[in-house]
C-alpha cells in the first residue's frame, strides 16, 4: 500500500472549510517550518510521497473572485509549491515531492528545466503532476488569452507538451555524455549531446537541451483526471493516476480501464500506479473519531460547497433551480470544458439517476474534491482501507487532511502501525529515487515500454 499526502499552498485542502478550527494549522500555509514539519512527520512514517496540488484559479461568480471565497479561503490564496520543494528536500531521508504544473501556460523547455533541476536537488525523489488546468475559464483570462481551449482539445495539447519535455530529458544527453575529468579538463563529450527536435501542431522546439541528465532523467509522470479523455491520456503517459473517487464499483471500472489501456499502449499495465483520495478521521476510540468529524462537518455550509464546485468547474450552484439537474448549464460558458469529472459524474447513466442540484449540494458538503471518507478507530481505519484496496484493484492512498497536520500525525501515530503489522506496509521503508519506490529497486528510469523510452 503506497501512502501519500495531498496537499496545497492555500489556507486548507479540498474546497472545504477546516482553517478556523482550534485543531488545524493550515493558515500558517506561508511559514516554511509549517512544510517542513509536515514533510519530516509523513518522511519517518513511511509515506511514499506529498503531493503538491497547484492552480493559477480561483472561485468566481459572474466573472468576478467569490466573495465566499475570499472571506472563507476556499481555493484562495495560494503560492507557487516548487519553490518550497528543495527545502523539504533537506529536511528529509527519503520522501518524494510530486508539484502540479499545467501543460498550457508555459512551453516545454521550460517545464522540462525546472523539473531535471528538482530532481537534482531532490535526488531523484520528484515527480510531475501533469495537468490541463483547472478554473480554464479564469485562467484564460488571467494569462490575456483571447478564449478558453476546450477540454479534449487540452488533453490533445498535452500528449505534444508531454513528449516534447520527455523528448528533452531522454534523448539530448546519451548515458555517458557527461564525463567531468579535472584532469582532461573536460565537463562533457559534445559527440554525445544532440540536438533535440520536436514539430508538433500546438509545440515547436529545436535545439540542445542545456540541464544535464538527473537521477530520473525523466520526473514520475502523475497524472489526475478521470473523464474519459483523461483516463485516454493516463493510459498513454501517466506512471501515476489519481483516480476520481465515488463508489467502490466506478473507482474499480476507473482503473481497470486505465490498466487496459495502458496494456493498449504496449505497457504494463501493473507498471501504472493507482491511487485515490482519502479523508481520515482517527482517534484512539470510535467516539472521539465520530466527535471529531462532527466538528469538521458543522463548518460547512452550501455557500462553501458552491465556492469550491465554481472554481473546480464554472458553475455556479447557488444560481440554478435547485430542484434541476446540471444539464440545465451544460453548454452554457465554461461549464463541461472544465472539472469535468465533478460534471459528468452528477448526470447519470448506467442506470443511476442524475442528481438535483439541492442533491449535489447535499453530496459534496464536508467532502468538497475530497475521496472516500473514513472516521473509527485504527483498526477501523485499517479495515476499511484494505476493504476499499482490495475491491478496487487500487493501489495506495493520499491523505486529505480534515486539520492539517495534526489528521496526518495521528494516521501515523495510530494506524499505519496496524498497517505494519498487517503486511500492508514494509517494517523497513523503501528508499531511493521516487520511481524506485514505486516500482522496486534499480528502476530509476522511466520503463522501457512507456512510450517516452520505447519511441527513442
Amino acid at each position: 500500500m503506497h501512502l501519500g499526502v495531498f496537499e496545497v499552498l492555500g489556507p486548507q485542502v479540498g474546497g472545504t472549510l477546516s482553517w478556523p478550527h482550534h485543531r488545524s494549522a493550515s493558515v500558517d500555509f506561508t511559514s516554511l517550518e509549517h512544510w517542513v514539519h509536515l514533510a519530516r512527520v509523513i518522511d519517518e512514517a513511511g509515506f511514499t510521497f506529498l503531493f503538491l496540488a497547484d492552480t493559477f484559479g480561483y472561485p468566481t461568480v459572474d466573472g468576478e473572485l467569490s466573495g465566499t471565497a475570499a472571506a472563507r479561503g476556499i481555493n484562495f490564496p495560494t503560492l507557487d509549491p516548487s519553490v518550497v520543494v528543495t527545502a523539504l528536500a533537506r529536511e528529509t531521508a527519503r520522501l518524494g515531492f510530486v508539484v502540479t504544473s499545467p501543460t498550457g501556460l508555459d512551453h516545454p523547455v521550460q517545464s522540462a528545466r525546472r523539473f531535471a533541476t528538482l530532481d537534482h536537488f531532490t535526488g531523484g525523489r520528484i515527480g510531475w503532476n501533469i495537468v490541463t488546468g483547472s478554473a480554464q475559464d479564469v485562467v484564460a483570462e488571467l494569462f490575456g488569452h483571447r478564449e478558453m481551449v476546450l477540454h479534449d482539445e487540452r488533453y490533445a495539447m498535452a500528449d505534444e507538451y508531454v513528449d516534447a519535455a520527455v523528448n528533452l530529458w531522454e534523448r539530448s544527453w546519451e548515458d555517458d555524455a557527461l564525463v567531468v575529468d579535472r584532469e582532461a579538463g573536460l565537463y562533457a563529450d559534445p559527440a554525445k549531446i544532440h540536438r533535440v527536435s520536436f514539430e508538433g501542431r500546438y509545440v515547436r522546439s529545436s535545439g540542445y537541451f542545456a540541464s544535464p541528465p538527473s537521477p530520473q532523467r525523466t520526473p514520475v509522470l502523475f497524472q489526475a483526471g478521470t473523464s474519459a479523455r483523461g483516463r485516454a491520456f493516463a493510459a498513454r503517459n501517466a506512471e501515476a493516476v489519481f483516480v476520481q473517487a465515488t463508489t467502490l464499483e466506478q473507482t474499480a471500472a476507473a482503473v481497470a480501464d486505465i490498466r487496459a489501456g495502458a496494456a493498449a499502449h504496449g505497457r504494463d499495465p501493473r507498471s501504472v500506479t493507482t491511487i485515490v483520495g482519502v479523508t481520515v478521521v482517527v482517534a484512539p476510540t470510535h467516539d472521539e473519531a465520530v466527535a471529531r468529524r462532527e466538528e469538521f462537518d458543522r463548518l460547512q455550509s452550501d455557500e462553501v460547497v458552491a465556492a469550491l464546485y465554481s472554481h473546480n468547474t464554472g458553475i455556479d450552484l447557488l444560481a440554478l433551480d435547485p430542484d434541476g439537474t446540471l444539464e440545465q448549464v451544460l453548454g452554457r460558458g465554461a461549464a463541461g470544458q472544465t472539472g469535468q469529472t465533478n460534471v459528468t459524474r452528477f448526470l447519470g447513466g448506467d442506470g443511476r439517476p442524475a442528481l438535483s442540484v439541492r442533491e449535489v449540494l447535499d453530496e459534496l458538503r464536508g467532502r468538497g474534491t475530497r475521496g472516500f471518507a473514513i472516521t473509527g478507530d485504527p483498526v477501523e481505519v485499517a479495515d476499511e482501507l484494505e476493504r476499499v484496496l482490495d475491491a478496487t484493484d487500487l493501489d495506495g492512498f493520499m491523505l486529505e487532511p480534515v486539520f492539517a497536520p495534526a489528521d496526518v500525525e495521528d494516521f501515523a501515530d495510530l494506524v499505519v502501525p496496524v498497517l505494519r503489522a498487517r503486511g500492508r506496509l514494509p517494517e523497513v521503508p523503501a528508499t531511493g529515487t521516487l520511481r524506485e519506490q514505486l516500482n522496486g529497486p534499480g528502476s530509476s528510469r522511466l520503463a522501457a515500454d512507456h512510450p517516452g523510452r520505447s519511441s527513442s
